[in-house]
């Protein structure tokens, strides 16, 4: 008898040269917009079990409320798992604190949780997932933008090689790239 289990999503924001963020980049590394919008507010409607590291709970927890918006609220209901070695609490609501191994809690995650489950930002832990081999999907929202210099946070760095298979792209307010994979399990031919 197969068991189950539920899918890991990984969402990764980056620039065209890899980079999560920039030295001095505002939100949606400058780039909001209406289609990016409605993007984020459907896929905060499904119903999901959110991870994130310490630093990327702090600074979407750390918003003042006047900032918030329909999302900030949608994310606040949502249950959510920081996972850090320094954080004692966490004050936002429906949160808990795992100290655990991020490997192997998601590992146990993926046989136990009702919902499935998915990362936002937190590049450590997005990283330890993928090296782990338990994504099950990549999504890559690629901003017009090359950082260079001031280019902070880059994610591919130290990532295990891995075959990727395309299952989606869209363009979302004609310059932003939405880029979906899965990864296939192949070994990646060496020269």
């Amino acid at each position: 008898m197969q068991t189950r289990t539920q899918p890991v999503t990984v969402d990764v924001f980056l620039s065209v040269d890899g980079w999560a963020g920039g030295a001095t980049s505002p939100g949606y590394f400058g780039y909001p917009g209406p289609e990016l919008e409605e993007w984020i507010t459907a896929e905060l409607a499904l119903p999901q079990l959110v991870i994130l590291g310490r630093r990327t709970y702090e600074a979407l927890a750390g918003l003042p409320e006047e900032a918030w918006d329909a999302s900030s609220h949608r994310l606040a209901q949502l249950n959510k798992i920081v996972f850090s070695g320094t954080l004692e609490a966490a004050a936002w609501p429906n949160t808990r604190v795992c100290r655990d191994d991020v490997v192997a809690e998601v590992g146990w995650l993926k046989r136990e949780s009702d919902v499935p489950i998915r990362t936002m930002g937190s590049l450590s832990v997005a990283r330890r997932l993928c090296g782990a081999g338990l994504v099950d999907r990549l999504r890559l929202m690629t901003f017009p933008l090359l950082l260079g210099a001031s280019g902070r946070e880059p994610f591919f760095a130290g990532t295990a090689s891995a075959d990727l298979a395309l299952i989606g792209h869209r363009a979302l307010d004609g310059r932003v790239l939405l880029l979906e994979y899965r990864p296939t399990g192949r070994d990646i031919p060496r020269a």
